[in-house]
């Protein structure tokens, strides 16, 4: 029997499970002691048993349901067999009560690119800096970040030891994003999130410019979106290549869901189709209200540095 509900939001609601089950395994490792870390290109470029058990787990739960989806994943990793463990099958019935947008009522699978980033914040994660880690799974059609869950999985951990860890953020353009409480920074008020393990001058010299009130610097940019939607900062800005598309698809989503805004630092919206390369090479400007003004504060020499 056909099934009643669309593509996307059984997608959606396939994927809110999926990232439940990734938390848990991002907790289980650090418990376990053994992070297992590996240097990709450099001491700031890392990756840790979770990466590659969450990415496993996220991969190929999705290809076992969605056998047409394109997945791009962070980590390059040998093709082997999956421990069953690993493979989350359940869906979140909360989100399949919702309306699917009528715009994605008949997109097909084969339409659908998925950009997972099982460990947004690894070099965060190996530090302890656990509040900053995130893992992203993010839906793009025709070029378009469409649908995003975000799971934080120490969200909540510095409320003692019997706090209850863990939250998932989801959204869909047309629909809404739903998860969290949605805050603005004060009137008046221009708080930076930026990063804090991958800055250089042009980072620094985009941030000055912005002649802010305060500066965060944390990692993730999962992390920072939420700053953005949280009232704790007013912009993310990140004038630099090193971000990718799996890191800004799921995030993107959500900030855009609530009338936010993300682009490259030129005020391009980014591009998600499978063809395009990997990285975001003209770095992110993002805002939940008054982009306008962080865009007109980018200097003309940033500009010229960071070309799409």
């Amino acid at each position: 029997m056909a099934s009643r509900h669309t593509v996307l939001m059984r997608l959606v609601a396939s994927a809110y499970s999926i990232a439940q089950k990734a938390g848990m395994i991002v907790r289980r490792v650090i418990a376990e002691g053994d992070l297992g870390i590996v240097e990709k290109t450099c001491a700031t470029d890392l990756q840790t048993k979770a990466d590659r058990l969450v990415q496993m787990s996220i991969c190929s739960s999705l290809a076992r349901k969605f056998p047409k989806l394109t997945i791009i994943g962070e980590e390059d990793l040998p093709s082997e067999e999956v421990d069953q463990e690993l493979i989350e099958d359940g869906q979140w019935e909360e989100i399949l009560k919702q309306p699917c947008p009528s715009q994605y009522s008949n997109i097909k699978e084969e339409d659908l690119v998925v950009w997972v980033d099982p460990l947004d914040g690894t070099k965060e994660y190996t530090e302890g800096l656990l509040d900053n880690v995130t893992v992203l799974i993010g839906i793009a059609y025709e070029g378009k970040a469409i649908a995003g869950i975000i799971n934080q999985p120490y969200y909540n951990y510095q409320a003692g030891p019997d706090a209850v860890l863990g939250r998932t953020i989801w959204g869909v353009l047309g629909l809404g994003a739903f998860g969290f409480q949605l805050r603005e920074v004060p009137v008046g008020k221009h708080i930076i999130t930026t990063t804090r393990s991958h800055s250089n001058k042009l980072v620094t010299d985009c941030v000055t410019a912005m002649n802010p009130d305060d500066v965060l610097r944390v990692g993730g940019a999962g992390n920072k979106i939420i700053q953005l939607i949280e009232g704790k900062a007013s912009a993310y800005v990140f004038a630099s290549p090193g971000c990718k598309k799996w890191d800004t698809c799921a995030p993107e989503v959500i900030l855009h869901a609530v009338g936010g805004k993300l682009t490259d630092i030129h005020g391009n919206a980014l591009q998600y189709n499978k063809e395009v390369k990997h990285m975001n090479s003209a770095g992110v400007l993002a805002t939940l209200r008054n982009y306008d003004y962080y865009a007109s504060r980018v200097p003309e020499s940033v500009k010229k540095a960071l070309v799409p």
